[in-house]
């Protein structure tokens, strides 16, 4: 009656764990000011075009001539045609009726593997996002782990000593913010046609990128023959508290005479009912010209925190990887502390909270994840406290 494969997930959830050590923290110490440099959630409001979508819509909903009920389950044409010129703007075509809207890219990032069976095996890097781990363990399914590491820039390649059916891939990443050149991507592509493997690529950062390296795994020739990419509004649209996402299944995606395309809509025809239509117009207006205007000044804050971020730790010798096209500083812990070890000493010390690295794996070790979603100026506050105590020794 009881799923036992629970027992092989871990028992506390990172960011369960954090906020419990930080509700401790906060009851010894009620008087003293923290600073949130852990956090995966977004400080800077939708801006305003997003805004007046929703409002309009809301209002439609309040009159008979305009009320909307039951919406398409793969989403409104309005808003996957909108996407689908995104896509194109990037230099990529896909096609409107290949793209399913949701409410969030960790929905369907855990409810995917639905198209596959139990004893699916799923390659997953080390460290990662824990969901992609967590689901699969609480499905049964047997989870491999690639190694992501300084030496490769935590970016793992493939070799063909590997075996798997599912692989998810991050880039940039979370929680190393580090991103795949076209030649990375397109030797993972390469891997899963060769060998009849499915990637589920997360692109939820991709608005993030400035240097060049790829926004898309559809800009890599073949890509559309084996990967779904899921993408998110949260980070780059700021609606992580009005929740909506996209994800693209390509009809070309065919494994074993199943098209994939056709199972994700019988799948999501089966167990929701769509996005709620306010949040679809809003969603649209994100895609416009004044909307992508408005998303990238909040991103752009966002990298200039995370530059306030890197030069404090170019200044006290610290490595890291990530903030350059990514919102998250993936730093080696200091004085050879573990990842905990340091998460508390630095609470108690700085008053500023940030992430374990060993939370998202194994390798993650000795790693802590700092955030730069919070404002320049508490970044530069928070980097100031940090500095000061690790020199005052």
């Amino acid at each position: 009656m009881i799923n036992h494969h629970f027992d092989d997930v871990p028992r506390s959830y990172l960011f369960s764990e954090v906020a419990r050590r930080v509700q401790t923290y906060r009851q010894a110490h009620p008087d003293n000011p923290l600073i949130h440099m852990g956090i995966g959630d977004v400080t800077r409001p939708l801006c305003p075009p997003v805004v007046q979508a929703m409002q309009a819509a809301s209002a439609e909903q309040g009159q008979a001539d305009s009320f909307r009920g039951y919406g398409p389950e793969q989403g409104y044409p309005f808003l996957r045609q909108a996407i689908s010129g995104y896509y194109e703007s990037m230099g990529v075509q896909v096609d409107p009726a290949d793209i399913f809207v949701s409410d969030g890219a960790k929905s369907d990032l855990g409810n995917l593997p639905d198209l596959f069976t139990t004893d699916c095996r799923v390659l997953i890097p080390d460290p990662v996002y824990p969901v992609y781990r967590d689901t699969n363990l609480m499905a049964g399914r047997q989870v491999a782990y690639l190694d992501a590491t300084r030496e490769n820039g935590f970016l793992p390649l493939p070799d063909d000593s590997l075996d798997a059916q599912l692989i998810y891939l991050c880039s940039p990443g979370n929680p190393t913010g580090a991103a795949y050149d076209k030649a990375g991507l397109t030797r993972w592509v390469e891997y899963a046609r060769e060998h009849g493997a499915v990637i589920l690529y997360d692109a939820a950062y991709e608005s993030f990128i400035r240097s060049g390296v790829p926004r898309t795994i559809y800009e890599i020739p073949g890509a559309e023959e084996c990967a779904i990419e899921v993408c998110s509004l949260s980070k780059t649209a700021g609606f992580t508290g009005t929740r909506c996402g996209y994800t693209v299944v390509p009809r070309t995606l065919v494994r074993e005479g199943m098209n994939l395309h056709d199972m994700w809509l019988r799948r999501q025809s089966t167990k929701m009912n769509g996005v709620a239509y306010p949040v679809q117009r809003a969603a649209e207006a994100v895609f416009t010209p004044a909307g992508l205007a408005g998303c990238r000044e909040s991103i752009d804050a966002y990298l200039r925190s995370a530059a306030v971020v890197a030069r404090v730790l170019d200044d006290l010798g610290i490595w890291y990887c990530g903030g350059k096209d990514s919102p998250y500083l993936w730093m080696e812990c200091p004085r050879g502390m573990d990842s905990w070890a340091f998460f508390d000493a630095l609470l108690e010390n700085a008053g500023v909270v940030g992430t374990p690295g060993s939370g998202f794996g194994r390798n993650g070790e000795g790693y802590f994840r700092l955030s730069a979603f919070a404002g320049e100026q508490q970044a530069a506050e928070a980097m100031a406290r940090m500095a000061d105590w690790l020199r005052r020794g």
